[in-house]
């Protein structure tokens, strides 16, 4: 039986969307079964309308299931990811995360195995304090927090962020470069073969 991971972001601009889809791949590379979602937009139309990168990344990733209980019930470990927010976690994400109190107070999302991962301009701009605080609500979860540390040689070659792969786009707005794809891939691969191996212990 193959592990399930759910892949669950907010970007904007397409950055994290674009970590988020290396860290599908790098799961799927450890043959798991993934679910690719995205959360709601919350941001009034006249606010996305005003940067053109912001609508036309709405525009392309439309299609894309927005993510539901139903998949974290499902997973049997999470990849989440979400662009700084003044050093914090993105409102549409927490947004989503805060509606998932009875799925807590059920234990529903206790001993799964967590992952994050984030995309600033400025390479310090929030990045660590922003994983930080996803892994805080992991913490609350009871989840297993799974970091891809220094454990791949990706991780140093893509800034040597060992708390989850991040991204400083910089103004300009580049999107994320093949190391930084590759250190997010070694994530979803590390995430994937963990939780293997914690299922494996615990059915054994």
């Amino acid at each position: 039986m193959s592990v399930k991971v759910a892949v669950i972001y907010y970007s904007s601009t397409g950055n994290v969307h674009a970590l988020a889809q290396a860290v599908r791949e790098g799961a799927e590379k450890a043959d798991a079964e993934v679910r690719f979602r995205r959360v709601d937009e919350l941001a009034p139309d006249s606010a996305i309308d005003a940067n053109p990168a912001w609508r036309a990344h709405a525009e392309a990733t439309k299609d894309i299931e927005p993510a539901t209980h139903e998949d974290l019930k499902w997973a049997d470990a999470y990849a989440f990811g979400t662009p700084v927010r003044f050093g914090d976690v993105a409102s549409q994400l927490k947004q989503f995360i805060d509606s998932t109190g009875g799925l807590w107070y059920a234990g529903e999302l206790s001993g799964k195995p967590f992952t994050g991962f984030t995309s600033a301009i400025n390479m310090h701009g929030g990045n660590e304090a922003t994983l930080l605080s996803l892994y805080h609500i992991a913490f609350h979860w009871g989840s297993v927090i799974v970091p891809p540390g220094y454990n791949d040689a990706s991780v140093p070659a893509a800034y040597g962020n060992p708390y989850g792969a991040s991204y400083p786009s910089g103004m300009d707005g580049e999107p994320p470069n093949e190391r930084v794809l590759a250190a997010a891939r070694f994530q979803g691969y590390n995430l994937a073969t963990v939780t293997a191996r914690l299922l494996n212990g615990a059915q054994g």
